[in-house]
């Protein structure tokens, strides 16, 4: 099984270009997965059905979530269809497996009030300051992923048109940049991260004290930072940052496909989400002026 991995993980890195996070994803599920086949010395291509659905209820009476769970199948099911078209196994045993339905989880969200009281925070008195007050303005002007946000080269930026090129997996998106965004932006590129970079080679948009790009354990510990200075209860993530974004997009009357397109959600169906925030004001506009509301 360690050979078929291998080439498995090589056809995804290389053929489907995935990203590094999913693509890390992949290699948790599968390795966890061969771990259980050997504790069960079973080899992997003679895995049956009822194999798999007892590895499912071992990971439920661990306490796995349903998501993780879905995951592992959803991997689990990718792998065997790879060694099946490479002819390495007769049937894929996770054919007729379901996954455990996920409850879908309304998304946290700031006010804009909330977020006004947090991008004002970082203070453009020192290098981190303007650099910290830079990135958490663009993480709410662009709505942004925080691997999509560290992953950032100066040339895809262009400060002139005012816009970013996210490139996510092997596709790409530009995001157009709020002028408050774009005024933090530019001030951080002038003024602070050439002072920051230790060597003329970097090409790390947002770079950490040391000179080198950012983490995201870096940029969650920023955001933390300025959570409690600003004495907010909300729990605030990147993420949090990113699902503010579309709702108050949405709320003053942006498009949906629009936001689709700014975030880079393939199915509409995961910005549609966001529908259940839109103002009252919205909703009593619309009873009072539809003709069958």
């Amino acid at each position: 099984m360690e050979r078929q991995l291998k080439y498995f993980f090589n056809f995804l890195e290389n053929d489907r270009k995935l990203s590094e996070n999913t693509l890390q994803s992949y290699k948790r599920d599968l390795k966890q997965f061969r771990k259980y086949l050997e504790a069960c010395e079973l080899h992997y291509n003679r895995v049956k059905e009822d194999d798999i659905k007892d590895y499912i209820r071992e990971l439920q009476e661990e306490g796995k979530k349903a998501s993780s769970i879905s995951r592992c199948i959803a991997s689990i099911r990718s792998f065997y269809q790879f060694v099946l078209k490479s002819k390495k196994v007769k049937v894929d045993p996770t054919q007729n497996i379901q996954s455990p339905k996920i409850e879908k989880r309304v998304p946290s969200v700031l006010t804009s009030k909330e977020v006004e009281l947090l991008l004002e925070q970082p203070k453009d008195i020192d290098l981190k300051g303007i650099r910290d007050k830079a990135m958490l303005e663009f993480a709410y002007a662009t709505g942004m992923r925080v691997t999509e946000i560290i992953s950032l080269n100066m040339e895809d930026i262009n400060l002139e048109e005012g816009y970013v090129t996210c490139k996510h997996g092997n596709k790409q998106r530009n995001i157009p940049l709020g002028n408050m965004s774009l005024k933090a932006l530019k001030e951080y590129v002038e003024e602070a991260r050439e002072i920051l970079i230790k060597t003329e080679g970097e090409q790390a948009l947002f770079v950490n004290i040391n000179g080198g790009r950012l983490t995201r354990q870096g940029f969650w510990k920023i955001i933390k930072f300025y959570k409690e200075q600003a004495h907010i209860t909300k729990e605030i993530t990147p993420h949090v940052l990113r699902h503010s974004f579309a709702t108050h997009l949405l709320q003053n009357g942006a498009d949906l496909k629009a936001i689709q397109t700014m975030l880079g959600h393939s199915d509409i169906s995961s910005t549609q989400v966001y529908m259940q925030f839109q103002d009252e004001g919205i909703k009593n506009v619309y009873r009072k002026a539809h003709p069958r509301a």
